[in-house]
């Protein structure tokens, strides 16, 4: 099976003035240190095992013949004669090397005769001249108290340049990218200038699985270090069936701040410290089945959502059919406070409601979204689709209504107050959109502008759709539609601070940032809508990541 060639997931924004001007970087102790050894120790063990058992098994189905044997015979014997004819050529090894010893002496003797001229034997015997001080030549030598002001010391310290280097702005945006490439996964956190159009990496972390899902969040959970109230992290949920939580004022992390998963699977102790547990066996994998419980998760994490009223709470969507909430102000090893199996198949995803913050909005492959009170499940409201659900919003500027975007590309929105409590009753949508010819994989509502809508789809096109009320009628129109060339578009998310500024991601392994102010008539329809101000001309309306190969040429063209 060839690799990934690389490609972006899910995507992030973290507002300004959010994240720390100065990263720490994650220092690793001596226990810890013991502890990563023994991991690795550990990793050696279970590579040794498997061999031995390869081993075993290739010696099982080996078979010695008699023909082998005489073949082995046959071998023995060629290894003997190459002795005897290793014995026949000694004398004649020996005459080369004292021939090569002679000469190596006869040009030594003649080094020391070039080397005479110079009188070395009487070196420390002479005289120095009269007037002379190891000090007479520093008359007028300058000295400066601070490296810094002596203007012949050009370079800096290497820690004062790495801390320029990580120095992040109140300005300045981040961004988290979720990446698989080769299949190795990581979190890759760039940093965006909007008033430089500067998009670049700033550091990266590791992760055990294929990301699916991320939720920026700035509680910190119990596990963390900080003694702060607020923080900058970010939720992972990968394949494998635990969350976890990051800070991303930390750069050269080995662990995440918090693991919520099944208890008896945790990699930290009480303390917070990593614990060293070998990976089970294929049998032992085979022998374990887990069962949906509503404890932790059994299957990959699909979705992922923070209130931001609640601060303190997680909710998720699995691959194993049920929601979860966590409470990330309890101890370590805490289960799950709550656990929802209202679908009949994969949750793709959820999110919290802003106004009412204990409603939850849900979407399933069973082709049903749901939204309920977590306090009462029982009394929820859905509709049936016509397809499974990629993705689903909130409206941020109505309470009580909300877009989903399917596998077939159509975009609905909802009202939920005209949901019926029982599924097998009609449910009718404000209106459709045919927004894509394939899956409609992105979706995401501007927080900034009233009904201005992005999607993204599978036919590698990200559209920007406008919608209004007129006559009490709602009409919607489709502004403008751009190839930002990142691939198949799996995000699509609005700037936090800037109303029209979109980042997109896909199957190429790039993220863009689209000024979509350079596009006169999306101005122009907005009209009304936009917030007043001055927008600034840019030399283009894409900025993307510098390609080192393609900046080298450059310069090579120059």
């Amino acid at each position: 099976m060839s690799g990934i060639k690389g490609l972006i997931s899910c995507t992030a924004w973290v507002a300004r003035g959010i994240a720390s001007v100065h990263p720490q970087t994650y220092e690793v102790d001596d226990k810890e240190l013991e502890r990563i050894s023994a991991l690795a120790q550990l990793n050696i063990d279970e590579a040794k095992a498997e061999m031995d058992e390869a081993n075993a098994a290739a010696e099982e189905f080996k078979g010695v013949s008699s023909d082998g044997e005489e073949t082995d015979e046959v071998v023995v014997e060629d290894d003997q004669a190459s002795d005897n004819e290793g014995d026949v050529d000694m004398k004649g090894e020996l005459d080369k090397k004292q021939k090569k010893q002679k000469k190596s002496k006869e040009d030594a003797m003649e080094r020391d005769d070039d080397l005479a001229q110079y009188n070395l034997d009487d070196y420390d015997e002479e005289q120095p001249a009269s007037g002379a001080n190891i000090f007479s030549n520093i008359k007028g030598l300058s000295y400066y108290a601070d490296n810094a002001e002596d203007p012949y010391i050009t370079l800096h310290d290497e820690d004062e340049e790495e801390a320029q280097e990580l120095e992040i702005r109140p300005s300045d945006n981040l961004i988290i990218a979720a990446k698989t490439e080769d299949h190795v996964s990581s979190l890759e956190v760039y940093v965006y200038d909007e008033s430089e159009d500067n998009l670049y990496a700033h550091h990266d972390i590791l992760l055990p699985s294929f990301p699916v899902c991320l939720e920026w969040l700035d509680y910190p959970p119990f596990s963390s270090t900080t003694d702060s109230k607020t923080g900058n992290y970010v939720a992972v949920g990968t394949l494998d069936p635990d969350i976890e939580i990051w800070s991303l004022d930390v750069i050269e992390s080995i662990f995440p701040d918090a693991l919520l998963g099944d208890p008896k699977n945790k990699t930290r102790d009480e303390t917070g410290a990593p614990i060293m547990v070998p990976s089970p066996t294929k049998k032992e994998r085979k022998r374990r089945k887990p069962k949906a419980n509503a404890e932790y998760h059994i299957d990959a994490i699909l979705g992922l959502s923070w209130n931001r009223s609640h601060r303190n709470l997680l909710a998720s969507a699995s691959a194993d059919k049920t929601v979860k909430l966590w409470d990330l102000s309890r101890e370590l090893n805490s289960t799950a406070i709550r656990s929802f199996d209202l679908h009949r198949d994969k949750v793709q995803a959820v999110q919290w409601n802003r106004v009412e913050p204990t409603v939850l909005l849900t979407g399933s492959y069973d082709r049903t979204v749901r939204t309920f009170d977590s306090r009462s499940p029982a009394s929820g409201f859905g509709a049936k689709l016509p397809s499974d659900v990629e993705a689903l919003k909130w409206d941020p500027w109505e309470g009580h209504t909300f877009y989903v975007s399917l596998e077939n590309g159509l975009v609905l929105h909802y009202d939920a107050r005209t949901l019926p409590s029982d599924l097998s009753k009609n449910a009718t949508a404000l209106f459709t959109i045919q927004a894509h010819d394939g899956a409609a994989s992105g979706l995401d509502i501007n927080p900034h502008i009233r009904g201005f809508v992005a999607t993204g789809g599978t036919d590698n096109l990200v559209k920007l759709w406008n919608v209004t009320e007129e006559g009490g009628a709602t009409r919607v129109k489709m502004l403008t539609s751009r190839n930002l060339e990142v691939g198949k578009v799996f995000s699509v998310t609005w700037s936090p601070d800037d109303p029209l500024t979109l980042a997109a991601a896909g199957s190429e392994g790039k993220l863009q940032i689209w000024d979509v102010a350079a596009k006169s008539g999306v101005k122009e329809a907005l009209g009304e809508k936009l917030p007043r101000r001055e927008w600034r001309q840019r030399d283009s309306d894409v900025i993307g990541l510098v390609d080192d190969a393609e900046d080298d040429s450059d310069e090579d063209e120059e």
